[in-house]
């Protein structure tokens, strides 16, 4: 029993919810239909039930209505020679045969002894009437219908002369089901032509009472395509649900729209304070760095190598304090002053500053001429920071080729090493700041987690797209940066440095 009671708890929850994912026009629509069809069907049932029983009364009283009728105008004779009565042609004041195609019935005269003596359509000088189909048998009582034989018969008793029988008029059932069939059927169209129509209407009305909400949900799809949470917010004429949903979105993206202001004062203050702050830091950290290069210089000895290890923290610290920095004007949007810059000369000079760090990797330039505007410095830490982060996160021996083309409209920067690349559930996330995918494989040490993200925010600063292709079963990362490409006369052209290594 606990069983069953949880089959049908279950089943009841699963209806449940497939009903709640019907929309909400059909389920009005699809509730007032079912209650017209029901309606309409209980009407039916008890219209059919009562137009079937009057049609079957009917049937009834015409077949005994017609018995009467053939009772009062049949005459039966008797055969001069054999003394039977017998149907003579035109011994009747009616045409049993005319009388009863009409109805499509049956019409029987039997003696009292019980034998056919004539029928619709055989009389005497015919074939004898006991071989016609179907047969009924005598019968037993006058003036009440009964069913026989899929008939419905009534009967009446006839004299001749001196003797009696009986006169037996049966309408074939077939017809009355025929009537009856037909009536049912026309219910049943009304009633599902009933029902369509309920659901149709209800569709309308339901898009009408509807229309409101859907209004709603287009302002709201509005404010998401725009966030902009001021735009105004329909309110429905009437006083009702509707109108109160309104007021409660329009309270709440105002409560919301007041957030997000005040969000974003935070944020620009936050912002703002970065950006003073690490501007502010560069220079005592300019002065510490300069004393501590001569401590390094002066000292020997143990002291040497803690002046040493000092400079090193304070150089990083330095570079930390820039890239903060950069990522703050970015957010804060301060415009810089912008000019006209060849990448190839960008790609030459940070190769010429990593230095010593990429010896134990092949490092492969190709700088051909690629003219765009842009922040110098900006630009020369983007450059830098993709070569390094190629750097740090290959092992050594690695192949690192970087170069600089143009293409049609674009001017194209690529960096591209034949490393161990990047696994594709990190590859969303190596744009994030301070994400650390894992320990640099060439150092042995993990980095800040700001070098692509500066990258990420140098490129978008200047309208560029960075494109991440990495397949690690076929070996390799390759980062793609296109700008818009500016072309300049030969004169006006940056210019190049005299010779520019090519490893």
């Amino acid at each position: 029993m606990a069983s069953l009671a949880s089959c049908i708890r279950s089943a009841a929850q699963g209806t449940s919810s497939a009903y709640r994912t019907i929309p909400a026009r059909w389920r009005l629509a699809g509730g007032s239909a079912a209650l017209t069809f029901l309606i309409l069907a209980v009407f039916a049932l008890a219209g059919g039930t009562l137009i079937t029983r009057e049609i079957s009364v009917q049937f009834v009283n015409r077949a005994l209505q017609n018995t009467a009728v053939l009772q009062a105008k049949m005459h039966v004779q008797l055969d001069p020679i054999t003394r039977q009565p017998v149907c003579p042609d035109g011994g009747s004041s009616i045409d049993l045969h005319d009388f009863a195609s009409a109805n499509d019935a049956q019409i029987r005269v039997f003696t009292h002894a019980g034998k056919v003596i004539c029928t619709q359509k055989l009389t005497l000088g015919t074939v004898k009437p006991q071989n016609v189909e179907p047969r009924f048998r005598k019968p037993t009582v006058a003036n009440i219908a009964y069913r026989e034989r899929g008939y419905e018969i009534a009967a009446a008793r006839v004299r001749w002369h001196k003797a009696s029988g009986w006169v037996l008029y049966a309408i074939p059932l077939s017809s009355l089901d025929k009537t009856v069939d037909w009536i049912r059927l026309r219910l049943a169209i009304l009633v599902l032509a009933g029902s369509v129509l309920a659901l149709l209407a209800g569709l309308y009305v339901a898009e009408r009472a509807l229309r409101p909400i859907t209004e709603l949900t287009a302002v709201a799809r509005n404010i998401e395509r725009t966030r902009d949470p001021t735009l105004r917010i329909p309110h429905p004429e009437a006083d009702d649900e509707i109108g109160e949903l309104a007021q409660t979105l329009e309270r709440m993206l105002a409560a919301l729209d007041a957030a997000r202001n005040e969000s974003e004062v935070a944020l620009s203050r936050q912002r703002e304070f970065v950006a003073d702050a690490s501007h502010e830091l560069r220079t005592p950290l300019t002065a510490v760095l300069a004393n501590l290069e001569l401590l390094a210089d002066e000292l020997q000895g143990e002291q040497a190598e803690s002046a040493n290890s000092a400079l090193l923290s304070t150089r990083r610290m330095r570079r930390l304090v820039g890239d903060l920095l950069l990522l703050a004007r970015a957010d804060t949007q301060r415009q810089q002053t912008r000019t006209t810059i060849d990448l190839g000369d960008v790609l030459t000079h940070a190769a010429a500053e990593i230095g010593q760090l990429a010896e134990d990797h092949e490092l492969t330039l190709s700088p051909q001429r690629a003219v765009v505007y842009g922040v110098s410095d900006d630009l020369h830490r983007m450059v830098l920071n993709l070569v390094e982060n190629a750097i740090h996160h290959t092992p050594a021996g690695t192949c690192i080729s970087a170069c600089t083309r143009t293409e049609q409209d674009a001017a194209v920067l690529v960096v591209e090493d034949d490393g161990p690349g990047i696994p594709p559930e990190l590859q969303q996330r190596v744009f994030e700041r301070f994400f650390r995918g894992g320990g640099d494989a060439g150092s042995g040490r993990r980095g800040s987690g700001l070098g692509l993200a500066i990258v990420a925010a140098v490129a978008a600063s200047h309208g560029a797209e960075v494109t991440l292709t990495s397949l690690p079963e076929l070996h390799g990362s390759r980062f793609e940066i296109r700008f818009e490409r500016i072309d300049l006369p030969a004169a006006d052209a940056p210019a190049k440095p005299a010779a520019a290594p090519s490893r």
